[in-house]
This record gives structure tokens, C-alpha cells and sequence, in this order.
């Protein structure tokens, strides 16, 4: 499952697909790509236009961990569905609290 994140000593790196301009503000779970590359999938409300899709993910990722929005920021892939997004932190704790959150999510 932890294939779509990784600790570093700053925190973690988190692989997200992004779909905006969809009907509501989600994280939906662990997805893997034809590629065999996982990622979290994520929706957002908002336009990718100026940043604000990206400015939604991080708000959203951040209340979904609990963390911190100045925590949050997308590192690469800005005008792409395929994003990096980077949580400042312990590493080895983001990862389990994001292998948790995916558990939970699945039901």
C-alpha cells in the first residue's frame, strides 16, 4: 500500500492524481495506473486555473492528515493530473497516518 508515498528526512512525498472541477473535495484511496505506479486519488471543487486546483489539494490533503496547510505544498507537476505533494513532518510518522487513513477509507 505505501507505494504512493515516501519518507524522506523532511517528510513525506505523496504521488496524487488530481481531478478537478469535480462536485466534491475528496480523497477517494490508493489507485494504480496502467503503469503499475500507485498514487492517491484525489478530487477537488476547484478550476485548474492559477494555481487554484493545486491551492485545493494542499488545503484538502492538510485537513485530511491533520496537519498544518502551511505543511502542505505541491513540489511537482503543477499543470499536471499526475502531482507531487510534499508534507513537512516526521517522515515515519506521515507514512503511517497515511497507510492509516487509506485503511479506514477502504472500510
Amino acid at each position: 500500500m505505501s507505494g504512493f508515498h515516501r519518507a524522506h528526512d523532511k517528510g513525506v512525498d505523496i504521488h496524487v492524481r488530481l481531478t478537478p472541477r469535480s462536485s466534491k473535495d475528496a480523497v477517494e484511496g490508493v489507485e494504480t495506473s496502467s503503469d503499475g505506479r500507485s498514487h492517491l486519488a484525489a478530487r477537488v471543487r476547484a478550476v485548474p486555473e492559477k494555481g487554484a486546483a493545486n491551492t485545493a489539494l494542499e488545503k484538502l490533503l492538510a485537513g485530511w492528515l491533520g496537519v498544518a496547510r502551511s505543511d502542505v505544498s505541491v513540489v511537482a507537476g503543477g499543470t499536471s493530473r499526475l502531482k507531487t505533494v510534499r508534507v513537512a513532518g516526521s517522515g515515519a510518522e506521515l507514512s503511517v497516518r497515511l497507510d492509516e487513513l487509506v485503511r479506514q477509507a477502504r472500510g
